[in-house]
Parts: structure tokens; C-alpha cells; sequence
């Protein structure tokens, strides 16, 4: 293997928030801060989106004709970007982080552009999944970068400045959503399109911040890329996830989807040999899950994911539906939810950095987020609002409580040359966890609306409203036209449908609680990745070439 050193002073040129580095690999906190700058303005792109997607969703699928085909948009958005993660935090390992965190920003600029212009469900859909392809990188590669720089011990005491992004984003987000989502035309064009258009020239500003900030040390190592791990992770994922998604319409024992499973199920075959055959240099190398906190937190990621995004996916569409919520309304009404999460997340990062203990963080906030699922699961059509907002605070804190400390954890154990790695694997797998968990939640809801909504009306004793005898799921703007004595039935089954997917959220995030009493407590480290990489450099160099065990870290 060949070794080339590229330090952060050399044509980092002013404003490099890396340049004057200690040779130890430590860096300044004003340093650490500049570098942030960067990590910040590209993390609040991907924020952002998320957020302001919530609330314009109903309107986006009504206006294009698909509310019961908006999972598509959702799942096509999260299974590219649960595809690329991976391939971001190896390729990240071996040439760096800086290119692939401005590629990324690069794609996500062209994918809005081009949901921008969408002009079907479908089409949407596909920009979408153009759009996850450069949001793959975006969170995992800022928090590997973290990773790099900030030692596990001290990373609390930078938490504050995510959150801030975080937050912000949550509640500008659905707020902004709302506001386009509500405007006929903004400049000629459905006011919608700006839902997507907006993430332009905020793209476009993190681009320039980055390449300006964002220069750290970087040790490249020649690695093979596992270009045929790549591509049966895509064969064993894409036709499992749309048979998630699909299933309602084709039956679950049709000729389509047992071909579905059986595709899939030849990739994952695949993508295990080709990971044994790569080894250390596969896309997921199967060693690392032999570290019990990489495992534990892998399993408790794709649980956690599951259970946010199958149950997140249908809180907005219950304050528009059942509330009667305009889209920017029902982005203020989320804010309970940010209030917990910032919460939950600030608490914990603040107590870990104090006690050097993380275990018992994602344990609580597992207990919370089953708690929370099992409240949201008993809310109706007549449930007052603020009980359904007390319940978002109880939701919020269980997830701030449970996401970064489960990074730290698994950070913490192993090597800093796998920090990448390590870091978009659990990224990766809550992704995959929040792709299964829409597809098939959001596939059983729209499933089940139809009867429950069918029985609401048979039970008031009231015809469904002309035209809807079928429970037409395709456009509901025709709801907020009719009396409240016709519409209140269909709130009911609306629901009656929701609770259905709540208790599928609780029964799977009671085996996420069970999983991670499972995470072992490490001593947390006192030196960031930087830091290792360097003192396993002058190990070896005073070692004279004589092999050893430099580097492994906590866990190894």
C-alpha cells in the first residue's frame, strides 16, 4: 500500500479551518469552530428539507394528483440515501472527507432543481431519489468529520451548535412548507416548487463555505472500492423496499412481489460474499460487527429509524386531516416535538461529557419513544390538540435522548482509521430502518383507511360523501368543503387507521428497548480521531517498522 500525506496547510490558503493544527493532531477550539461553519451550513441543507417536506407533502400529492402514492416520494428520497451512506463514509476513509461532502451538496442542489420541475408523482419521485443520492453524504460525512476532530468525552460540548441547526430547521422547516405550500403562485410558479427551489442558493452558500473552511489532515490510503458490494446492496435493497411499498396494490403473494423477494434476496446473498471477499476493504466490513457496540447499535439504528419515521410520517397528515390544520399552522403545531428533541439531545450530551456515561441514554430514551407510541396509538378524532402536543414533547425527548449518544458510542469503539465507516453504518442503517418503516407503515395505513373510513360512515349512519363512495384516497382537498357532520366520519376512520400504524411503531420499538440493554459501557476517549491517527503515526515511526497493535482504540 502506498501512503501520501495531505496536511491541512498546504494550499489551504485563508480562512482553512484547519491550517496551524498542532502536529499531534489536536485543534483549537477556534479551529474546531471554523471547521463546524462548514459541517453547519451543509447539515442545515439536509435539515431543512426534512422538515419542510413534512407539511407540504399533502399539498404537493393532492396538487399532482398521488396523496395515496406519496410514499413513493418519501421511500425513492430515503432509499438512495440509505444506499449512498455507506459508499460516502468508505470512500470518505480512503480519499477524505472534503470532496465528498461538496459532491454531495453538488447532487442535492441538482435533485431539488429537478423536483422543482416534477410534473407527476412519479416524476417526483425519481428527482427525489436523485435528491437522497447527495443527502447520503451529507449527515453522516458531517458527523464522521466530528468524529475526526472533537474527542468523545468533549463532543457535548459542541452538541449545542447541531442542535441549533436542528432546530432551527425544525421550526423554520415545516413553517416555511406551510407558507408554500399555501401560495398559489410565488413568482409565477406553484408555490410548492419553492419547497424545492429554496434549497438552491442555500446550496449554493454551503458549497462556497465548505470549500473555504473545510481543509483538514488527510492520510489516504490505497484501498480497493467495493464496487460489486455497492451493487448488490442496490439488487438486494431496491426490490425489497418497493415491495414494501407496493404490496397493498399487488398482494403480497403475487407473481411481482414473490419476484421481488426473490431479487432481493439474491443481492443480500451477494452482498454478504462480496463483503467476506473484500474484507477490511468491503463497503460494510463484516469484522466491524463482531464489536458489540457497532451491532447493538446497527440493530437499535434500524429499529429507531423504523419507529420515528413510521410513526413522524403520519402526525402532520393527522393535524391537516383530523384538526383541520393549514400546512404552515400544522408546522407550528410540531414544534413540541423540536422542543423535545433539543431537549433530550442538550440533557444528555451535557451529562455524558460530565460523567463519561452514555448506556443509559438510549435505554431511557427507548422507554420514552415506546412510552410516547403507546399514547399517540389511544388519540382520536376528538383527542384535545394539546394532549397529542404533550405527547410530541414525550416523543422528542426519547429521540434526542437516543440518536447521538448511540453515534458517540459506537464512534468511541472503534479505530479512528474506521471512523467513516463506523459512523455511516449506523447512519446507514437507521436510514434503511426509516425506509422500511414508511414503505411499510405508510403502505399499511393507506391500506386500512378505506375500512376503517367505510365502518366511521356505517357507524354514524351517514352516506359517504358523492364521489367518494370508494373511499377515494387520490386528492383529499375535497374534505374542507363539506359540513362538518359529513367530514367528521371520515376524521374518525382517519384515525382509527392511524392508531393501527401506531401500535406497529410501539410493537417494534419494544424490541429496540430490548436490543440495546444489550450496549456495553466503554470509557469514553479523551483524544479525538485526529489525535489517534497521529500518535499512531510517531508509534510507528519510533517503532522502526517492527508491527503492533497501534491505534486500535477502546473496543478493539
Amino acid at each position: 500500500m502506498r501512503n501520501s500525506s495531505t496536511t491541512a496547510a498546504a494550499g489551504a490558503g485563508p480562512g482553512d479551518g484547519a491550517k496551524g493544527a498542532e502536529p499531534s493532531g489536536e485543534f483549537t477550539h477556534r479551529q474546531i469552530i471554523t471547521v463546524l461553519i462548514g459541517l453547519m451550513m451543509g447539515m442545515f441543507l439536509a435539515a431543512l428539507d426534512q422538515t419542510i417536506m413534512a407539511t407540504a407533502t399533502r399539498t404537493i400529492a393532492d396538487d399532482l394528483n398521488g396523496f395515496d402514492l406519496q410514499a413513493w416520494a418519501t421511500t425513492a428520497f430515503l432509499i438512495t440515501s440509505t444506499i449512498s451512506t455507506p459508499l460516502y463514509g468508505k470512500l470518505s476513509d480512503i480519499y477524505g472527507r472534503r470532496p465528498f461532502f461538496l459532491f454531495a451538496i453538488a447532487v442535492f442542489i441538482l435533485g431539488s432543481i429537478l423536483c422543482g420541475l416534477a410534473q407527476s408523482m412519479y416524476q417526483l419521485a425519481a428527482f427525489r431519489a436523485i435528491q437522497g443520492i447527495g443527502a447520503g453524504g451529507l449527515m453522516s460525512l458531517a458527523l464522521a468529520i466530528i468524529g475526526d476532530i472533537v474527542p468523545p468525552r468533549e463532543r457535548a460540548k459542541y452538541q449545542g451548535f447541531f442542535l441549533a441547526v436542528f432546530g432551527t430547521a425544525s421550526v423554520i422547516g415545516p413553517i416555511l412548507g406551510g407558507f408554500f405550500a399555501g401560495a398559489d403562485k410565488i413568482l409565477w410558479v406553484d408555490g410548492w416548487r419553492w419547497v424545492f427551489y429554496l434549497n438552491v442558493p442555500i446550496g449554493i452558500a454551503a458549497m462556497i463555505v465548505v470549500a473555504r473552511v473545510l481543509h483538514l489532515p488527510h492520510h489516504r490510503t490505497d484501498h480497493r472500492i467495493d464496487w460489486p458490494g455497492a451493487l448488490a446492496l442496490i439488487v438486494g435493497l431496491v426490490p425489497l423496499l418497493t415491495v414494501a411499498e407496493q404490496g397493498q396494490h399487488w398482494h403480497w403473494d403475487s407473481g411481482k412481489a414473490i419476484a421481488c423477494y426473490v431479487i432481493g434476496a439474491i443481492g443480500l446473498v451477494a452482498f454478504v460474499i462480496a463483503e467476506r471477499i473484500y474484507k477490511d476493504e468491503a463497503l460494510l466490513p463484516l469484522r466491524l460487527f463482531g464489536n458489540r457496540t457497532v451491532a447493538v447499535g446497527s440493530i437499535s439504528s434500524t429499529i429507531l429509524g423504523m419507529a420515528m419515521f413510521g410513526g413522524l410520517m403520519t402526525v402532520p397528515l393527522y393535524l391537516q386531516i383530523v384538526k383541520g390544520s393549514s400546512p404552515t399552522t400544522a408546522g407550528l403545531q410540531m414544534i413540541p416535538f423540536v422542543v423535545g428533541i433539543m431537549a433530550g439531545s442538550i440533557t444528555a450530551g451535557q451529562l455524558i461529557s460530565r460523567t463519561g456515561r452514555y448506556r443509559i441514554f438510549p435505554i431511557v430514551g427507548s422507554i420514552l419513544m415506546a412510552t410516547s407510541l403507546g399514547l399517540f396509538a389511544l388519540i382520536g378524532a376528538d383527542t384535545p390538540l394539546w394532549k397529542t402536543m404533550l405527547i410530541m414533547v414525550l416523543m422528542g425527548l426519547g429521540l434526542g435522548g437516543n440518536m447521538q449518544p448511540m453515534i458517540t458510542a459506537v464512534q468511541n469503539a472503534v479505530s479512528p482509521r474506521e471512523i467513516g465507516v463506523a459512523t455511516s453504518s449506523v447512519t446507514f442503517f437507521r436510514s434503511m430502518g426509516g425506509t422500511l418503516g414508511t414503505a411499510i407503515f405508510l403502505s399499511v395505513l393507506f391500506n386500512v383507511l378505506p375500512h376503517k373510513i367505510g365502518d366511521a360512515y356505517a357507524d354514524a349512519g351517514i352516506p359517504p360523501p358523492q364521489g367518494q363512495g370508494k373511499i377515494d384516497l387520490s386528492d383529499t382537498s375535497f374534505l374542507s368543503k363539506l359540513p362538518e357532520l359529513v367530514a367528521h366520519p371520515f376524521k374518525v376512520g382517519f384515525s382509527d387507521g392511524i392508531q393501527v400504524v401506531y401500535l406497529l411503531a410501539l410493537a417494534v420499538m419494544l424490541v429496540g428497548l430490548i436490543v440495546v440493554f444489550f450496549l456495553p459501557e466503554i470509557a469514553l476517549s479523551q483524544r479525538s480521531a485526529q489525535q489517534q491517527r497521529a500518535d499512531d503515526a510517531a508509534a510507528a515511526a519510533a517503532s522502526n517498522g517492527v508491527p503492533g497493535e497501534v491505534g486500535a482504540g477502546p473496543g478493539h
